[in-house]
């Protein structure tokens, strides 16, 4: 750890606990929901300024309904009274929605977004509105509009993206659980690069973004993140009581490891160009290794997709904001100001004019997508890769205004080639952190099943949870911390 390191947990109400036991602790009145509420803004009041993750807040509000809900006893969910927060894409009544653009007017939403009810129906409290980039094009929170969401394991490199902020938040111990969103990886990314369990679920499994549905693929996801993997199967199983797809089947409450041993295929290599960093790489081959260890058969496989798909992902891309960019006030409301939009999306929306003759080409290429993932999960349970190509990069590495876009675009790729593959499929995908880096961040290792198999991911978390626990900031901390009193005491004995 250094001295850059973001870490707010102390001994106050909500502790080091994750979500799971934070709601028990109330549950079981050894605090208040107001008491838990208080010390998150305490926390959150400390790191924002370090972190920039934070976009607008609402303390006073939750604050009130945390004491309306104790006087009234109506705190419901198995996460009444743990506070959490909305990325700030997503629609909170009374709270503007801004995409962390220059474009978007500053109008509180009429109403929540229904993926805003679902959260809430698990009994979690917003606190406010996380952090993203713009419309959350990037894989790092970094904007124009709003600077750059700093990482608390190190605030000179990224916190990920797009629901960077939201990681952020997580890692540094102001809240235990997030909302967060991915449709390209967004939920893994700052999952990875924060040392977070991310999980975006089987398509459809939770209700889908707004307007995702009339897209020609649905690549948008909702989600959130969490410290632990118990937090993420306990928010499925509360958030399917509130909206269930009766196409796919019922995830329930998955609290343990699965007992059948799996066949895992380890994916080497990536699109033609891209390199892997060492302790990326090694980090890979050491969880191959303690999947075997466990029981499971592991086996190499190559990248199984043309090169090629990196662009149908850019042109796809393009599609989606030269649409939020030429029908913006319909999409995104009143008031949206297309020239206020930052040269990245503006020159993805323009490249796209260039290429809407290819575009039902590029659709039915990425829609083929589906067929090679379901003839590799007819031999193999769950697919295993880097969820990204390194760590968290530098602040202003990926996304830089002094840099052409082209080369803003070519270091996004090349910074996650992975993770878009399963928001074209639909298949569910989990990152874990699995690894740390030469510069001690933290790496993630991304496992993905086949249509609806998110309760595999979720057993397989488990298992792996369990075989070598994640490491934390406070928990570093804590033992930089014991390291430095054990040198002075050391140091007063006269022992070297």
């Amino acid at each position: 750890m250094n001295e850059f390191t973001v870490n707010s947990m102390t001994n106050d109400a909500m502790g080091d606990c994750d979500a799971t036991a934070l709601a028990k602790k109330i549950a079981d009145k050894e605090v208040s929901a107001s008491e838990v509420l208080e010390a998150a803004i305490t926390r959150a009041e400390l790191v924002n300024p370090k972190l920039n993750a934070i976009v607008t807040d609402s303390f006073a509000l939750s604050c009130e309904q945390a004491r309306q809900n104790t006087q009234s006893h109506s705190g419901k969910g198995a996460f009444a009274g743990v506070p959490t927060f909305i990325k700030d894409n997503t629609d909170v009544k009374g709270l503007p929605t801004l995409f962390s653009s220059n474009a978007v007017s500053n109008r509180p939403a009429k109403k929540n977004a229904e993926f805003t009810d679902q959260m809430l129906s698990t009994g979690l409290t917003i606190l406010g509105k996380s952090t993203l980039p713009e419309f959350g094009i990037l894989p790092t929170t970094e904007s124009v509009a709003q600077g750059a969401t700093r990482n608390p394991w190190n605030t000179n490199h990224s916190s990920g993206g797009s629901s960077g902020g939201a990681a952020a938040l997580v890692a540094a111990g102001v809240v235990p659980i997030v909302h967060g969103n991915d449709g390209g990886g967004s939920i893994r990314i700052p999952a990875a690069c924060c040392g977070l369990v991310g999980l975006k679920p089987t398509r459809n499994r939770l209700v889908n973004m707004h307007g995702t549905d009339a897209l020609p693929i649905n690549v948008g996801h909702e989600g959130v993140i969490t410290r632990s993997v118990r937090d993420t199967a306990l928010f499925m199983a509360e958030a399917e009581k509130h909206f269930r797809n009766p196409k796919l089947v019922e995830l329930g409450h998955v609290q343990a490891p699965g007992k059948k041993r799996l066949r895992i295929g380890l994916i080497t290599g990536a699109i033609k160009g891209i390199a892997i960093q060492p302790d990326v790489q090694r980090t890979l081959n050491e969880t191959g290794l303690l999947c075997e260890s466990l029981g499971h058969s592991v086996e190499e496989i190559s990248f199984p997709f043309e090169d090629r798909i990196a662009d149908d992902f850019i042109t796809y891309y393009s599609f989606l904001f030269f649409s939020m960019h030429r029908f913006g006030k319909f999409v995104i409301g009143p008031g949206f100001d297309s020239s206020k939009v930052d040269k990245l999306c503006a020159h993805l929306s323009n490249s796209f004019i260039g290429n809407m003759g290819k575009f039902p080409f590029v659709v039915r290429r990425l829609k083929n997508a589906i067929k090679v993932t379901r003839e590799l999960h007819k031999h193999y349970d769950v697919l295993l890769c880097p969820t990204l190509s390194s760590s968290a990069p530098k602040i202003n590495f990926i996304y830089n205004q002094a840099l052409p876009a082209s080369t803003m675009i070519k270091n996004m790729t090349e910074f996650a080639p992975f993770a878009a593959l399963q928001n074209i499929t639909g298949e569910p995908a989990i990152s874990l952190p699995m690894g740390t880096s030469d510069n001690g961040l933290p790496i993630g290792m991304q496992f993905s099943a086949g249509y609806g198999e998110d309760k595999t991911l979720l057993e397989l978390a488990y298992e792996l949870e369990e075989a070598k626990a994640w490491k934390h900031i406070h928990e570093q901390v804590a033992k930089k911390k014991t390291r430095r009193s054990t040198r002075s005491t050391k140091s007063k004995a006269g022992i070297s």
